[in-house]
């Protein structure tokens, strides 16, 4: 505890005595400072012990020394002594009646007590408060220290909150709440999750205060809750929140931030840590798509614990921007500054990462996540909560995008992502084809998100949306619409009616009013005009799909 007037006054060295203001003598000291002005309020700062002989002072004018004391207590000062025996012998009756108006303690230092020794004593109990918060802070970062071994953040967050006498909270990197000491914290700790994201788009390390007494944003909690972020990145990957009954003193400090420390490295591996991380993933997929699961199995270890054994899903995701950022970091790779590297991906991708981790962190599910330059490939357990979160954060990005954007294929930030059927690490590749069919089919229907299973879902014909095949459709009818536009017959019309009808001669000619011997003679023009016999079966899928990429919407 820092010194208060009560301590000084039971100071034996210093024999002082207490004239007015009996009952707040428990206010904390910040410093003793000997001044004779007549107003010294433009020196204080509040919660000094003002010292006085009351040299330049009409002391016993109480008009004067009730404006004198009221000013003193108005600009924070928490005490006043006067020394007797040097120009007063006792305290004038007008500064003790004006102390006891405004309720300002007053003490008498006698003749015999140097204001030196009062300073003194006021400066050693500060150091020894100073001293105090800093062993009880590095006690409090050996308990920290060894929980966290012991128990992981969880048994950090138990003694962080034991060490401020108040409760303790980890936010994941969506604002969720990953653990809470004591239990009951973790109620209120989830009432903050907006604050948390808040937070996340501020610079690291980056800290703020919530809530507390006559905090109107946050009126249903009266705690006062500090947020600090977590991390080395760009952008905080977790949050902590600490929240006490008052504002915290040097101990309690102290103790935050070794807390703040401890839990950035339980949290965030290392630069080079992580990019080991990242090239052990990258390998692991490799053997898988190569059709070696049991060298995979060897080189992960238990890095990934059943994932490599269970069903799993493979997704694969892509965004336009990610490939000009990929091309950006090559540049800059190939310049004088070097990338920042040991994150995820920035952008939507890196969005789908942090949902992805999140989610598979809460259920306490592994999942392999590969950045490929533009794309994002994700080993993920069938049916867990990791590949649950991608569905559901891409249905979000589907329903929050105009209508324009789902006709067009969205716009440079879209995230496209196609999913495999549940598979085993036997049919890895085949898993990775079927998420690429599946982005394929999403990117040409718009769509942010599409499932293997759901590929045979719908027409073929959206699939055709693309320059390539209109090219090639137009080639294939150039010659036939030329035929037509000299108005020698509707060879395209009949091309069409006799593939709608399967070739049948009748049903066909009837569609087009003309007698079936007409339309025999027609598709013989065809075969001439084309070069290519209407028997194959090759050539009448190309016609057909000519005729449908080409008609009109």
């Amino acid at each position: 505890m820092p010194p208060t007037l009560a301590s000084l006054v039971h100071h034996s060295a210093l024999k002082l005595t207490v004239r007015a203001g009996e009952d707040r003598l428990d206010v904390p000291v910040r410093w003793a400072h000997v001044s004779e002005l007549a107003d010294p309020v433009p020196y204080m700062e509040g919660g000094e012990l003002l010292l006085i002989t009351a040299l330049k002072l009409d002391a016993e004018d109480p008009e004067a020394m009730h404006r004198y004391v009221k000013r003193l207590a108005g600009a924070g000062v928490v005490g006043l002594g006067f020394a007797v025996g040097v120009n007063y012998d006792d305290i004038p009756e007008a500064l003790v009646a004006a102390a006891r108006q405004e309720g300002l303690p007053l003490l008498e230092v006698p003749r015999r007590t140097p204001f030196l020794a009062i300073s003194k004593a006021v400066s050693a109990a500060i150091a020894a408060d100073q001293y105090r918060a800093v062993t009880a802070g590095f006690a409090a970062q050996r308990e920290l220290t060894r929980r966290t071994l012991a128990d992981g953040p969880e048994g950090l967050l138990a003694a962080l909150a034991a060490q401020v006498d108040g409760w303790a909270a980890l936010y994941d990197a969506s604002g969720a709440v990953v653990a809470a000491a004591p239990e009951w914290a973790g109620r209120r700790a989830a009432r903050l999750t907006a604050d948390v994201q808040r937070l996340r788009e501020r610079p690291a390390p980056a800290s703020s205060v919530v809530g507390g007494a006559g905090n109107t944003e946050h009126p249903e909690n009266a705690d006062r809750v500090e947020l600090h972020s977590l991390g080395t990145s760009r952008r905080p990957r977790s949050a902590l929140a600490v929240g006490t009954a008052a504002a915290l003193g040097t101990a309690e400090r102290y103790a935050v931030h070794s807390a703040i420390a401890l839990l950035t490295l339980t949290t965030e591996r290392s630069r080079s840590l992580h990019e080991a991380g990242l090239r052990i993933d990258a390998a692991v997929l490799r053997m898988l798509l190569a059709g070696e699961p049991d060298h995979a199995r060897t080189v992960a270890g238990d890095l990934y614990g059943g994932l490599l054994d269970a069903p799993f899903r493979m997704i694969v995701a892509e965004s336009p921007a990610a490939r000009n950022r990929a091309a950006a970091a090559a540049a800059q790779t190939a310049g004088d500054t070097a990338p920042e590297t040991g994150g995820a991906p920035l952008g939507t991708l890196g969005a789908l990462v942090e949902v992805v981790e999140s989610a598979a962190a809460r259920a306490g599910e592994a999942v392999l996540v590969v950045p490929e330059g533009e794309r994002l490939v994700v080993l993920a357990t069938d049916g867990g909560a990791a590949v649950a979160a991608c569905v559901e954060h891409a249905s979000a990005l589907e329903a929050a995008r105009p209508a324009s954007d789902s006709r067009s294929g969205g716009d440079e930030e879209s995230l496209v992502v196609g999913l495999s059927a549940p598979s085993g690490p036997i049919a890895a590749s085949a898993a990775y084809k079927q998420a690429q069919q599946a982005l394929s089919v999403a990117r040409r229907r718009g769509r942010v998100c599409v499932e293997h299973e759901h590929v045979a879902a719908g027409s073929v014909l959206p699939l055709l949306a693309d320059d390539a095949v209109r090219a090639f459709a137009d080639g294939l009818l150039r010659a036939l619409r030329d035929h037509d536009a000299t108005g020698r017959g509707d060879l395209v019309a009949s091309v069409r009616a006799w593939l709608s009808r399967h070739g049948q001669w009748d049903a066909a000619a009837a569609d087009l009013g003309v007698h079936r011997h007409t339309l025999r003679y027609r598709m013989r023009r065809v075969e001439e005009i084309l070069g290519r016999s209407l028997d194959d079966p090759d050539v009448r899928m190309e016609l057909w799909l000519a005729l449908k990429a080409t008609a009109p919407d």
